[in-house]
């Protein structure tokens, strides 16, 4: 059944972006022809159309998802995680092997900061600074607006 399919966690376009270009197109046809110049003359003339770089991808949704577990235990989690991504390794990005190796936010784009995350000796998933919260932080600079979590910075730029 359709109803029970659960949805990916993660966008391949982020749409709420304006004026953003996400340079679809091209690297499949210019690295069929770097590939043809470097082999010679004699290089087949059909060659992968697959590119090389994969665009367009937004992990919001896995690092709402993540900070919605704590609490809860990662194998779970991870599990249900991995089965839900196009590839595991953002995963990493919010999630330390342990508390100490762990940063308590964590920069994710230009101006999108998250709290860092760790699973504890329990085996659960943990804040690593149950603390922090948007309203107490500042910006780095005027021209971004930058968020906690999705949630706007309480402080206004200091200049």
């Amino acid at each position: 059944m359709r109803g029970d399919r659960r949805q990916p966690l993660y966008r391949k376009v982020n749409t709420t972006a304006h004026g953003v270009r996400h340079r679809f197109g091209s690297d499949a046809r210019d690295g069929r022809a770097a590939a043809k110049k470097e082999r010679g003359e004699d290089a087949p003339v059909r060659a992968s159309m697959h590119g090389r770089v994969r665009r367009g991808r937004d992990y919001t949704p896995l690092f709402r998802f993540l900070q919605s577990r704590v609490g809860r235990p990662w194998a779970e989690v991870h599990s249900e995680a991995v089965a839900r991504l196009d590839d595991p390794a953002p995963i990493a990005w919010l999630i330390a092997p342990g508390r100490d190796a762990g940063k308590p936010r964590v920069l994710i784009g230009e101006s999108s900061w998250w709290r860092g995350l760790f699973v504890d000796d329990a085996g659960l998933l943990q804040l690593v600074a149950p603390e922090l919260n948007a309203a107490d932080l500042e910006p780095d600079c005027a021209c971004c607006t930058h968020t906690l979590d999705g949630v706007r910075f309480g402080r206004p730029f200091p200049g």
